[in-house]
């Protein structure tokens, strides 16, 4: 059985790594993507993953399924479509290492997944079923990643919900809000940002805003607060955990690398119900320190850990 099997969006980080000597930006092209984020962090801190989507028949789709398999994730259930390109996006990263994105995907390759293209064997043989919200940005894409959610669950498969907010592939924020609840009712593991937070919420504190989610039936909720940590909570029990020290290069992937290395330890469990604050303590410490390690450096699958690395 695969411990985590992700479906969604993978593409193209044009993302800035300098200046030449002429005053014109440096960008390199980096495999990205959410969804495939998260599946290549868990991998290389030990988990046994699977990716689900779709890319172009181009240099681009071809490179991408390379990268995975090179990270031991399963990339067998990737569709290839002869007629859009691998979707591309243009990170551009400030002096404090924080990130802008342009997206060039109307249309491409990961917003034509179609629910005909998920392998539902796939989907029935996962421990954890994760996803994010830009694949419910479009159709079919939304429909695609909404029935493997939704088949993952009935399968009995513990399904992880990331709603990464980028605000420039909605038409406005009403949409956005409502598409990216829409989701919660399926969801037992949830990983928000201190930005996505009142989104979902209405209230930017973490305590209130878990509280509400965690009403909704979502059982085990991250808050991730940049350089002040994570929050937890799995019912009564909160807690937060502060951010090792690190001097950010750029912050592309945290999130990813977070809550990927967080899933990689919920995969050992038999189940949710063993986790104690002890567990989540150690959980979190570990999530945080995976991330900080992927913002020391550039990119984000190249600056993800490895078990080793963090074992040193």
């Amino acid at each position: 059985m695969t411990d985590i099997t992700t479906v969604g969006e993978i593409l193209i980080d044009l993302t800035q790594c300098g200046i030449n000597e002429n005053g014109i930006p440096v960008f390199a092209a980096n495999p990205g993507g959410a969804p495939a984020n998260l599946a290549v962090a868990a991998s290389r801190l030990g988990a046994k993953t699977a990716f689900i989507g779709k890319v172009g028949n181009d240099s681009y789709g071809e490179y991408l399924r390379k990268v995975l398999r090179e990270n031991r994730v399963d990339e067998s259930s990737i569709s290839v479509d002869p007629k859009q390109h691998t979707t591309l996006a243009v990170v551009t990263v400030d002096e404090t290492g924080e990130r802008s994105f342009s997206f060039y995907r109307d249309p491409s390759a990961d917003v034509e997944l179609s629910a005909g293209d998920i392998d539902v064997n796939k989907l029935k043989d996962t421990k954890i079923l994760h996803f994010g919200s830009v694949s419910l940005t479009a159709e079919p894409s939304r429909s695609a990643t909404l029935f493997a959610a939704k088949t993952a669950k009935d399968a009995g498969a513990i399904i992880s919900y990331d709603p990464n907010y980028r605000a420039n592939l909605w038409s406005d924020e009403a949409t956005a809000i409502e598409m990216m609840r829409a989701p919660l009712g399926l969801v037992d593991i949830l990983k928000v940002s201190d930005n996505e937070l009142p989104l979902l919420t209405g209230v930017e504190d973490p305590a209130e805003g878990t509280k509400m989610l965690s009403e909704m039936g979502i059982k085990l909720i991250f808050v991730t607060l940049g350089p002040d940590g994570a929050f937890f909570r799995f019912g009564d029990i909160t807690g937060s955990c502060p951010t090792p020290p690190v001097k950010v290069a750029d912050t592309n992937g945290a999130g990813d690398t977070f809550f990927g290395a967080a899933l990689s330890q919920i995969a050992k469990l038999d189940s949710l119900d063993e986790l104690t604050e002890k567990k989540l303590r150690s959980i979190t410490e570990f999530a945080n320190k995976a991330a900080g390690i992927t913002t020391s450096r550039h990119g984000a699958i190249p600056a993800m850990p490895t078990l080793d690395e963090m074992k040193k």
